[in-house]
């Protein structure tokens, strides 16, 4: 009885512990930055925002089948499934491009109504689209054929955003650390909540069904949120250099990337109300930006490899390192 007790315990820690590996590398090549990366599980593709352009990839035969031109400082990529579109925030020209999720052609671009749109996302329950625009301190909102149905001011610059798919929309503010919950329906701001111990967040996650928040901070620091009260329920340490989170509803694991420290660290939610990080996964550096796939519970993270920065000048003090051409690259991450 001891012995099965005991294989019993084994089996049960086996299952907590969530080693998660790089388990490939996707080859995308090209020159240029990168930002956001989004899985659309159903149609097996990830889109890449990259430079001034999308790259479309299969991940399941990890290949590039695709590409969205015209995207001059992509940050960002939204999927409506539902309508058959997909839309990019744009930062430099300040727009939002439509393209059509089957034949991944362009179909419009169109101005948002505050400059340097940065996260976008699809809010299925009002089938609007938001564009957070980080110079314009506000939020644009679209109905699907692209035509801008309200703009919301916000408290500072916004980072990402996600959607309880239930009439709310949140988003961090970046410069405040604050959370803003947006009423979805009538586009107001429905509350500002500060996030401190959180300082600077950019990356956002949902658990849905128990009401938590993920935002992932320049601190070093996970907190976690009530998305009903505002209240901050817990907080975690986290790498460096984060800039994505993502949740998985069916593993109950919230997930950090930390470009700087080129690692990926998984928090495992116990109960609502209790947060414990499981294990920091080497990635690479630069995997800031993170993709769940939900259908195989594996992650995407797009880097590249990097030269030695530019010279300084009194515009640029602190130069970014090069980007090497055509070592851009995605890291998936398996459990």
């Amino acid at each position: 009885m001891r012995k099965i007790a005991l294989l019993v315990a084994l089996a049960s820690a086996t299952q907590l512990s969530a080693a998660y590996h790089v388990a490939r590398h996707i080859a995308i090549g090209g020159t240029g930055g990168w930002d956001y990366p989004t899985v659309d599980s159903a149609s097996r593709r990830l889109f890449l925002s990259h430079s001034d352009r999308v790259d479309v990839v299969d991940i399941d035969h990890q290949k590039i089948v695709g590409s969205i031109p015209k995207t001059d400082g992509v940050h960002g990529i939204a999927i409506a499934s539902d309508l058959h579109r997909g839309f990019i925030s744009n930062g430099r020209p300040s727009t939002m491009t439509i393209f059509d999720l089957d034949k991944l052609s362009t179909i419009a671009e169109v101005k948002t109504s505050g400059e340097g749109p940065d996260a976008i996302l699809y809010d299925p329950a009002t089938k609007h689209v938001f564009t957070f625009n980080g110079r314009g301190h506000n939020a644009s909102v679209f109905d699907g054929e692209g035509k801008v149905v309200g703009t919301i001011a916000l408290d500072g610059k916004p980072e990402f955003g996600v959607t309880d798919r239930a009439g709310h929309v949140f988003v961090n503010i970046e410069d405040k650390s604050e959370l803003a919950d947006i009423d979805a329906k009538t586009l107001t701001v429905a509350h500002v909540w500060p996030l401190a111990p959180c300082e600077e967040p950019s990356g956002l996650a949902i658990d849905r069904a128990h009401h938590r928040l993920f935002s992932v901070c320049g601190n070093q620091k996970m907190v976690v949120t009530d998305s009903q009260s505002g209240k901050v329920i817990a907080s975690v340490e986290i790498g460096k250099g984060v800039d994505g989170a993502a949740f998985d509803d069916d593993k109950q694991l919230a997930f950090s990337s930390n470009g700087a420290d080129g690692t990926l660290t998984v928090v495992r939610e116990v109960s609502p109300n209790e947060f414990s990080v499981v294990e920091n996964v080497p990635t690479a550096r630069g995997a800031r930006t993170i993709a769940l796939d939900e259908k195989t519970h594996d992650i995407f993270l797009p880097t590249a490899k990097f030269g030695p920065p530019p010279a300084p000048t009194p515009d640029r003090p602190r130069p970014r390192p090069t980007i090497l051409p055509d070592s851009f690259e995605v890291i998936e991450v398996a459990p």
